[in-house]
Protein backbone atom coordinates (compact mmCIF):
# COMPACT_ATOMS: atom_id res chain seq x y z
CA UNK A 1 0.00 0.00 0.00
CA UNK A 2 1.44 3.39 -1.21
CA UNK A 3 0.81 6.35 2.20
CA UNK A 4 1.38 9.67 0.78
CA UNK A 5 2.05 12.47 3.67
CA UNK A 6 0.63 16.01 3.46
CA UNK A 7 2.29 17.72 6.87
CA UNK A 8 5.24 17.37 9.05
CA UNK A 9 4.84 14.58 11.95
CA UNK A 10 6.84 12.77 14.32
CA UNK A 11 9.33 10.73 12.70
CA UNK A 12 8.37 7.32 14.60
CA UNK A 13 5.28 7.45 11.87
CA UNK A 14 7.33 6.96 8.26
CA UNK A 15 10.09 4.57 10.38
CA UNK A 16 7.10 2.39 11.81
CA UNK A 17 5.02 2.12 8.71
CA UNK A 18 8.12 1.45 5.91
CA UNK A 19 8.87 -1.18 8.99
CA UNK A 20 5.17 -2.72 8.15
CA UNK A 21 6.25 -2.50 4.57
CA UNK A 22 3.97 0.41 3.35
CA UNK A 23 5.87 2.73 0.87
CA UNK A 24 5.69 6.23 2.05
CA UNK A 25 5.74 9.46 -0.17
CA UNK A 26 6.01 12.79 1.21
CA UNK A 27 4.80 16.24 -0.11
CA UNK A 28 4.65 18.95 2.24
CA UNK A 29 4.74 22.01 -0.10
CA UNK A 30 2.50 21.40 -3.14
CA UNK A 31 -1.25 22.67 -3.55
CA UNK A 32 -4.38 20.77 -3.10
CA UNK A 33 -4.86 21.07 -6.86
CA UNK A 34 -1.43 19.44 -7.48
CA UNK A 35 -1.92 17.08 -4.86
CA UNK A 36 -5.38 16.03 -6.06
CA UNK A 37 -3.97 15.19 -9.53
CA UNK A 38 -1.82 12.44 -8.17
CA UNK A 39 -4.16 11.85 -5.16
CA UNK A 40 -5.42 8.54 -7.40
CA UNK A 41 -1.82 7.05 -6.72
CA UNK A 42 -2.41 5.99 -3.02
CA UNK A 43 -4.22 3.64 -0.68
CA UNK A 44 -3.69 6.15 2.57
CA UNK A 45 -3.32 9.91 3.24
CA UNK A 46 -1.87 11.20 6.52
CA UNK A 47 -2.63 14.73 7.17
CA UNK A 48 -3.05 17.09 10.20
CA UNK A 49 -4.64 20.44 9.24
CA UNK A 50 -3.17 21.29 5.68
CA UNK A 51 -6.46 21.68 3.82
CA UNK A 52 -9.80 20.40 3.93
CA UNK A 53 -10.35 17.23 1.94
CA UNK A 54 -13.62 17.57 0.49
CA UNK A 55 -15.78 15.43 -1.67
CA UNK A 56 -14.37 16.34 -4.68
CA UNK A 57 -10.57 15.36 -3.50
CA UNK A 58 -11.94 12.21 -2.34
CA UNK A 59 -13.88 11.54 -5.76
CA UNK A 60 -9.95 11.72 -7.12
CA UNK A 61 -9.09 9.44 -4.63
CA UNK A 62 -9.82 6.13 -6.71
CA UNK A 63 -7.92 3.76 -4.43
CA UNK A 64 -8.06 5.31 -1.27
CA UNK A 65 -8.68 3.18 2.08
CA UNK A 66 -7.67 4.71 4.96
CA UNK A 67 -7.31 8.65 5.59
CA UNK A 68 -5.20 9.20 8.78
CA UNK A 69 -5.76 12.67 10.65
CA UNK A 70 -3.07 13.21 13.12
CA UNK A 71 -4.66 14.86 15.74
CA UNK A 72 -8.03 14.39 17.51
CA UNK A 73 -11.25 15.76 15.39
CA UNK A 74 -11.86 14.50 11.70
CA UNK A 75 -13.77 18.09 11.24
CA UNK A 76 -11.59 18.82 8.51
CA UNK A 77 -12.79 15.81 6.37
CA UNK A 78 -15.84 14.95 4.73
CA UNK A 79 -16.37 11.98 6.96
CA UNK A 80 -20.11 10.73 5.95
CA UNK A 81 -19.30 10.81 2.58
CA UNK A 82 -15.68 9.50 2.91
CA UNK A 83 -17.29 6.58 5.24
CA UNK A 84 -20.20 5.83 1.71
CA UNK A 85 -17.12 5.43 -0.57
CA UNK A 86 -15.63 2.31 2.08
CA UNK A 87 -12.61 5.26 3.22
CA UNK A 88 -11.76 4.48 7.01
CA UNK A 89 -11.13 7.40 9.16
CA UNK A 90 -8.72 7.23 11.68
CA UNK A 91 -8.13 9.33 14.82
CA UNK A 92 -6.07 9.94 16.92
CA UNK A 93 -7.54 11.51 20.55
CA UNK A 94 -6.13 9.17 22.82
CA UNK A 95 -2.36 11.10 21.67
CA UNK A 96 -3.01 14.19 22.99
CA UNK A 97 -6.11 14.14 25.71
CA UNK A 98 -3.44 14.35 28.76
CA UNK A 99 -1.67 16.90 26.77
CA UNK A 100 -5.07 19.20 26.52
CA UNK A 101 -5.97 18.29 29.44
CA UNK A 102 -2.94 20.10 31.42
CA UNK A 103 -3.24 22.88 29.09
CA UNK A 104 -7.29 23.46 30.37
CA UNK A 105 -5.61 23.09 34.06
CA UNK A 106 -3.06 25.68 33.51
CA UNK A 107 -5.87 28.00 32.01
CA UNK A 108 -8.10 27.58 34.75
CA UNK A 109 -5.68 28.06 37.74
CA UNK A 110 -3.63 31.05 35.54
CA UNK A 111 -7.01 32.60 35.93
CA UNK A 112 -7.91 31.86 38.83
CA UNK A 113 -4.53 33.35 40.16
CA UNK A 114 -4.24 36.26 37.64
CA UNK A 115 -0.74 35.16 36.82
CA UNK A 116 -0.53 36.66 33.41
CA UNK A 117 -1.77 40.11 35.24
CA UNK A 118 0.42 39.98 37.32
CA UNK A 119 3.53 38.71 35.62
CA UNK A 120 2.95 41.89 33.44
CA UNK A 121 2.90 44.18 36.31
CA UNK A 122 5.71 42.89 38.03
CA UNK A 123 7.60 43.39 34.89
CA UNK A 124 6.62 46.97 34.35
CA UNK A 125 8.05 47.49 37.84
CA UNK A 126 4.07 47.53 39.76
CA UNK A 127 3.64 45.58 43.17
CA UNK A 128 0.53 45.07 43.64
CA UNK A 129 -0.44 42.38 45.63
CA UNK A 130 -4.11 43.07 46.93
CA UNK A 131 -4.75 44.15 43.30
CA UNK A 132 -4.01 40.28 42.55
CA UNK A 133 -5.79 38.59 45.55
CA UNK A 134 -6.60 34.91 43.57
CA UNK A 135 -9.18 32.36 43.97
CA UNK A 136 -9.19 28.90 45.32
CA UNK A 137 -10.32 26.14 43.03
CA UNK A 138 -11.27 24.06 46.19
CA UNK A 139 -15.15 24.03 46.97
CA UNK A 140 -16.03 24.99 43.16
CA UNK A 141 -18.14 22.72 40.81
CA UNK A 142 -16.69 21.99 37.39
CA UNK A 143 -18.92 21.28 34.30
CA UNK A 144 -17.82 19.49 31.60
CA UNK A 145 -19.34 19.43 28.25
CA UNK A 146 -18.45 16.80 26.33
CA UNK A 147 -17.36 13.51 27.90
CA UNK A 148 -15.01 11.88 25.43
CA UNK A 149 -11.32 11.27 25.80
CA UNK A 150 -10.45 15.07 26.45
CA UNK A 151 -13.44 15.46 28.92
CA UNK A 152 -12.14 12.34 30.75
CA UNK A 153 -9.12 13.49 31.04
CA UNK A 154 -9.67 16.91 32.35
CA UNK A 155 -11.86 14.74 35.06
CA UNK A 156 -9.09 12.73 35.85
CA UNK A 157 -6.21 16.20 36.12
CA UNK A 158 -9.35 17.78 38.63
CA UNK A 159 -8.82 14.50 40.81
CA UNK A 160 -6.21 16.34 43.17
CA UNK A 161 -8.47 18.72 43.98
CA UNK A 162 -11.68 19.18 46.46
CA UNK A 163 -14.00 20.29 43.80
CA UNK A 164 -17.36 18.54 42.38
CA UNK A 165 -17.13 17.39 38.38
CA UNK A 166 -20.03 17.29 36.74
CA UNK A 167 -20.74 16.29 32.80
CA UNK A 168 -22.82 16.38 30.07
CA UNK A 169 -22.68 14.37 27.19
CA UNK A 170 -25.54 13.32 24.55
CA UNK A 171 -23.87 9.61 25.20
CA UNK A 172 -25.89 8.06 28.05
CA UNK A 173 -23.93 6.06 30.97
CA UNK A 174 -20.46 7.95 30.14
CA UNK A 175 -19.98 9.33 33.40
CA UNK A 176 -17.09 7.55 35.71
CA UNK A 177 -15.27 7.92 39.40
CA UNK A 178 -13.96 11.36 37.86
CA UNK A 179 -17.18 13.04 37.38
CA UNK A 180 -21.32 12.76 37.54
CA UNK A 181 -22.89 12.41 34.42
CA UNK A 182 -26.10 15.21 34.50
CA UNK A 183 -28.88 16.91 32.61
CA UNK A 184 -27.99 20.02 30.99
CA UNK A 185 -29.70 21.63 32.69
CA UNK A 186 -28.43 20.46 35.95
CA UNK A 187 -24.70 21.54 34.93
CA UNK A 188 -26.24 25.20 33.96
CA UNK A 189 -27.48 25.62 37.56
CA UNK A 190 -24.59 24.14 39.73
CA UNK A 191 -21.17 25.05 37.79
CA UNK A 192 -18.96 27.67 38.67
CA UNK A 193 -16.63 26.36 35.98
CA UNK A 194 -17.26 25.08 32.24
CA UNK A 195 -14.76 23.58 30.07
CA UNK A 196 -15.67 22.70 26.59
CA UNK A 197 -14.34 19.36 25.18
CA UNK A 198 -16.64 18.60 22.11
CA UNK A 199 -16.18 18.11 18.20
CA UNK A 200 -17.05 20.32 16.11
CA UNK A 201 -20.93 19.15 14.89
CA UNK A 202 -23.58 20.78 13.55
CA UNK A 203 -24.71 20.79 17.49
CA UNK A 204 -22.42 22.23 18.42
CA UNK A 205 -21.48 25.13 16.49
CA UNK A 206 -22.57 28.37 18.28
CA UNK A 207 -23.74 26.29 20.85
CA UNK A 208 -21.83 28.90 23.70
CA UNK A 209 -24.16 31.81 22.81
CA UNK A 210 -26.20 34.80 24.68
CA UNK A 211 -29.16 32.25 25.44
CA UNK A 212 -26.78 29.32 26.52
CA UNK A 213 -24.91 31.50 28.93
CA UNK A 214 -27.75 33.02 30.54
CA UNK A 215 -29.15 29.94 31.76
CA UNK A 216 -26.57 29.32 34.23
CA UNK A 217 -27.43 30.29 37.60
CA UNK A 218 -24.60 31.79 38.67
CA UNK A 219 -21.06 33.81 36.68
CA UNK A 220 -19.19 31.08 35.56
CA UNK A 221 -15.29 30.42 34.02
CA UNK A 222 -15.42 29.49 30.49
CA UNK A 223 -12.60 27.08 29.28
CA UNK A 224 -12.17 26.06 25.70
CA UNK A 225 -10.14 23.78 24.62
CA UNK A 226 -12.19 21.97 22.12
CA UNK A 227 -13.35 23.91 18.74
CA UNK A 228 -13.48 27.79 18.29
CA UNK A 229 -16.65 27.50 16.75
CA UNK A 230 -19.03 26.14 19.49
CA UNK A 231 -18.50 30.15 20.89
CA UNK A 232 -20.62 33.14 19.68
CA UNK A 233 -17.26 35.38 20.61
CA UNK A 234 -19.73 38.73 20.71
CA UNK A 235 -21.82 37.35 23.09
CA UNK A 236 -18.58 35.95 24.77
CA UNK A 237 -17.89 39.42 25.43
CA UNK A 238 -20.86 40.97 26.10
CA UNK A 239 -21.10 38.21 28.49
CA UNK A 240 -17.68 39.79 29.88
CA UNK A 241 -19.12 42.95 30.29
CA UNK A 242 -21.99 41.99 32.38
CA UNK A 243 -20.17 39.64 34.40
CA UNK A 244 -22.04 36.82 33.64
CA UNK A 245 -18.75 35.30 32.32
CA UNK A 246 -16.19 35.90 35.01
CA UNK A 247 -13.30 35.27 32.62
CA UNK A 248 -12.26 33.08 29.43
CA UNK A 249 -9.31 30.55 28.95
CA UNK A 250 -9.47 30.55 25.23
CA UNK A 251 -7.52 27.97 23.28
CA UNK A 252 -9.41 27.92 20.10
CA UNK A 253 -11.33 30.75 18.47
CA UNK A 254 -14.32 31.48 16.13
CA UNK A 255 -12.06 32.95 13.57
CA UNK A 256 -10.03 30.27 13.14
CA UNK A 257 -9.55 29.22 9.58
CA UNK A 258 -10.52 25.70 8.73
CA UNK A 259 -6.67 24.99 8.23
CA UNK A 260 -6.24 25.26 11.88
CA UNK A 261 -3.05 27.18 11.39
CA UNK A 262 -4.34 31.17 10.43
CA UNK A 263 -6.34 33.60 12.07
CA UNK A 264 -6.58 37.05 10.38
CA UNK A 265 -4.48 39.58 9.88
CA UNK A 266 -5.08 43.17 11.83
CA UNK A 267 -6.58 45.01 8.43
CA UNK A 268 -10.10 42.97 9.32
CA UNK A 269 -9.67 41.97 13.27
CA UNK A 270 -13.18 41.76 14.65
CA UNK A 271 -13.81 44.24 17.26
CA UNK A 272 -15.32 41.36 19.50
CA UNK A 273 -11.40 39.92 19.36
CA UNK A 274 -10.28 43.64 19.70
CA UNK A 275 -11.39 43.12 23.42
CA UNK A 276 -10.52 39.48 24.14
CA UNK A 277 -6.84 40.78 23.60
CA UNK A 278 -7.14 43.45 25.71
CA UNK A 279 -9.19 42.00 28.65
CA UNK A 280 -7.25 41.10 32.19
CA UNK A 281 -10.10 38.18 32.79
CA UNK A 282 -8.78 36.69 29.21
CA UNK A 283 -6.02 34.00 28.47
CA UNK A 284 -5.62 33.45 24.96
CA UNK A 285 -3.40 30.77 23.44
CA UNK A 286 -3.04 29.68 19.56
CA UNK A 287 -4.61 26.03 19.41
CA UNK A 288 -1.39 24.56 21.21
CA UNK A 289 -3.63 22.41 24.13
CA UNK A 290 -2.84 19.14 22.48
CA UNK A 291 0.46 20.66 21.36
CA UNK A 292 3.02 19.45 23.07
CA UNK A 293 6.60 17.40 22.99
CA UNK A 294 5.09 14.31 24.41
CA UNK A 295 2.04 14.54 22.76
CA UNK A 296 3.18 14.64 19.28
CA UNK A 297 5.06 11.22 19.65
CA UNK A 298 1.84 10.07 21.04
CA UNK A 299 -0.65 10.86 18.24
CA UNK A 300 2.09 9.60 15.70
CA UNK A 301 2.30 5.97 17.16
CA UNK A 302 -1.78 5.91 18.08
CA UNK A 303 -2.25 6.82 14.06
CA UNK A 304 0.62 3.46 13.13
CA UNK A 305 -0.91 1.43 16.25
CA UNK A 306 -4.54 1.68 14.66
CA UNK A 307 -2.89 1.33 10.93
CA UNK A 308 -1.09 -1.42 11.90
CA UNK A 309 -3.93 -3.42 13.58
CA UNK A 310 -6.61 -2.39 10.17
CA UNK A 311 -4.17 -2.80 7.54
CA UNK A 312 -1.84 -5.31 8.46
Amino acid sequence: MNILHLDINHPLLINQLNVLGFQNDENYTDSKDAIQKIIHNYHGVIIRSRFAIDENFIDSAKQLKFIGRVGAGLENIACNYARKKGISLIAAPEGNRNAVAEHSLAMLLSLFNKLNKADQEVRAGKWLREANRGLELDGKTVGIIGYGNMGKAFAKKLRGFDVEVLCYDIKNNIGNENATQVALEDLQKKADILSLHTPETPSTIGMVNKEFINLFKKPIWLLNTARGKSVITSDLVSALKEGSILGAGLDVLEYEKASFENLFSHENMPEAYKYLIQSEQVILSPHVAGWTIESKEKLAQTIVDKIRAEFC
